[in-house]
């Protein structure tokens, strides 16, 4: 199938633009920042696309520090499309809070799904269990930024027809 679209559509939650902003000291936190600051890269040189959504930008709004705030901001200028959270998305984040999902992050996959990403990728630990245990509810892979880059390397994702 054709398409115009680079190889791997991918959505970032606020977690992941945010851990810029953490202390480096971690492993686990320097690891997960290169991460994504390679994805970014990709996305930025055109390889790859990012679909943000009104529901980031509405919690970036919300960072009490307006040093990163600005910076976040700046960094959805560089989204290949922004999804707006209408009636369709809203019915959706019911139906995955039904299943254990908080609101915000409920509607971030919903979004997610709306734009067609191939993966939906967050830093939070309770978000990747939920979405782990209900991986066969949900129309979008949920993974964290450096695990997903690992297996990518490895070509463990095959399913993507648009590599």
């Amino acid at each position: 199938m054709q398409t115009d679209l680079p190889a791997w559509v991918i959505y970032l939650d606020t977690c992941c633009l945010s851990r810029f902003f953490d202390l480096q000291t971690q492993p686990r936190i320097h690891q997960e920042t290169a991460a994504i600051e390679q994805i970014l890269t990709q996305i930025q040189d055109g390889h790859w696309a990012w679909i943000s959504s009104n529901v980031l930008m509405e919690e970036v709004e919300q960072t009490p520090d307006p040093q990163q705030r600005t910076e976040i901001m700046d960094w959805l200028t560089n989204a290949y499309q922004t999804v707006s959270a209408g009636l369709s998305e809203i019915l959706r984040g019911k139906q995955l809070e039904a299943l254990g999902f908080i609101e915000v992050d409920a509607l971030h996959i919903a979004c997610a799904e709306s734009g067609n990403v191939d993966i939906f990728l967050t830093t939070d630990d309770g978000l990747l269990r939920r979405a782990k245990r209900n991986s066969s509810n949900l129309y979008v892979q949920v993974e964290n930024p450096y695990v997903w880059l690992q297996r990518r390397d490895k070509n463990e994702y095959i399913g993507n027809d648009r590599q």
